[in-house]
């Protein structure tokens, strides 16, 4: 059988290497948009956090299987449609994840100095198209709205010191922008309290462990927490001891600061507050606060929702970032889309009414979760495509031709797919580059640049 998996991140590859290792005969082909694999694993994951990269091994050992195949540089449903994949293919599963981000839906929030999180992660991450953001990092105060993982990674990546930044592979104008960086102070924002926070422990205490920025916690947004979260489950039990005792610790006042020398950076969480509208300059021409509503809980735990007061404040900041979520896109008009969920309808992966069609990862479930729920999901899926090979679900009689139909197409439409040697040789490429800076890699982040290594 001849399978096709649309999109090169985790959840793609963890489908493909699934169906390889428990179907002996399966030949599997990854269609990838960029020339260059990995998705948000690549794009994603922040710098400082290499050993989270580490899976690219195990996809790897995946590309290099003489049953898979890569092709990058191929838009599907432009350059081939999922139909045509169809044709091409006994199983087709799109994993192409969640390639936009949820809008906040609020006045202003198009003004210059608003950003989204994802156009910010994938700037200084190497996104292709987010190369050119060029962000404003000239004001002292920034505020990101949402309290998830993604928030405290933009938070610590705008206070680190720069000689820690210098030794990972963030993008060379990144680092250039981030040393003319004028931020020192970072508040991130959240509709709902303490208790319901989305961020983890580890990235909690990395940031309060940042070297030269201090926690600014307000005692008063815990009281009476530690009975509420007695019968909290362990994570979320520790989590809120954390923030407590962050909370009520008196910051220790540096020695620099008496011998004169400037106050450190310092970041903060606030509760209970939810976004109204950004604020323009007096000019019109840029953000330079933004108006909250507060809020009270109704309900409580996870389930909770804030509810406006009709009490609002305003805070100074010439830098704001949307955390709220990414939201992932329909692909094809020929595959089922719930615009609502932003996910395509499904059953363990079975796209709903469309035989031999399967789906995983965020644009399964929604873009929550971390690798390992992705690896879950996507095994999960490929379960479903094992079940459905070996119970006679697909039709197997007809030969398909797979990449050799596909090929044909493409051809015809003037693209070239990139093959995984090809990465190899970009892969090289960016490795040696980082090595002349003391980095792991310098990311090439033009991909008519990555076309040009291997000769295309």
């Amino acid at each position: 059988p001849r399978v096709c998996v649309v999109g090169s991140g985790p959840a793609g590859f963890y489908t493909a290497q699934h169906i390889l290792k428990h179907h002996g005969g399966a030949l599997v082909d990854i269609y990838e948009k960029l020339p260059v694999p990995f998705g948000l694993v690549r794009f994603g994951v922040a710098p400082d956090h290499p050993e989270v990269k580490n899976v690219i091994n195990t996809f790897t050992q995946t590309a290099h299987s003489e049953r898979c195949a890569y092709y990058g540089n191929v838009t599907v449903g432009r350059d081939v449609t999922v139909p045509e994949l169809q044709q091409a293919y006994h199983a087709v599963v799109l994993s192409y994840g969640a390639e936009d981000n949820r809008v906040l839906g609020i006045p202003g929030e198009d003004l210059p100095g608003v950003y989204t999180a994802r156009a910010f992660v994938g700037w200084y991450n190497g996104l292709p198209e987010n190369r050119d953001l060029q962000p404003d990092l000239s004001s002292e105060t920034a505020l990101i709205l949402g309290h998830g993982n993604v928030a405290l990674d933009i938070a610590r990546i705008l206070l680190s010191p720069l000689q820690l930044l210098r030794k990972t592979d963030i993008t060379d104008s990144s680092l250039a922008a981030l040393a003319c960086s004028k931020v020192k102070r970072v508040w991130l924002v959240g509709r709902r309290g303490p208790l319901q926070v989305a961020f983890t422990i580890k990235e909690l205490r990395e940031m309060i462990n940042l070297p030269g920025a201090r926690a600014v916690l307000d005692p008063a947004d815990f009281t009476g927490l530690e009975n509420a979260v007695k019968d909290a489950s362990r994570p979320r039990k520790r989590l809120t001891e954390l923030m407590i005792k962050t909370a009520l610790e008196k910051p220790v006042e540096m020695k620099a600061a008496a011998a004169g020398a400037a106050a450190p950076r310092e970041w903060g969480l606030k509760f209970q507050r939810s976004p109204l509208e950004v604020l323009p300059s007096a000019d019109g021409k840029r953000a330079r606060g933004i108006r909250l509503a507060l809020t009270c809980l109704e309900g409580s735990g996870d389930s909770a929702k804030a509810i406006p007061t009709g009490d609002v404040e305003e805070l100074e900041c010439g830098l704001v970032f949307s955390s709220i979520g990414y939201r992932s896109l329909p692909l094809d008009p020929a595959v089922p889309f719930d615009s609502q969920r932003g996910v395509i309808p499904n059953s363990s992966g079975r796209v709903e009414g469309v035989p031999g069609l399967y789906c995983s990862g965020w644009v399964k479930r929604g873009p929550t979760g971390v690798i390992i729920t992705t690896m879950n999901d996507s095994f999960d899926t490929a379960q479903s495509v094992l079940e459905d090979l070996q119970g006679g679900v697909l039709d197997l009689s007809p030969s398909r031709e797979g990449f050799g139909l596909v090929e044909s197409i493409l051809h015809s439409r003037g693209v070239r797919p990139v093959s995984f040697l090809d990465w190899e040789k970009i892969d090289a490429a960016e490795v040696a580059r980082g090595k002349a800076a003391g980095k792991p890699r310098e990311k090439i982040v033009d991909p008519a640049e990555m076309l040009r290594i291997i000769g295309h």
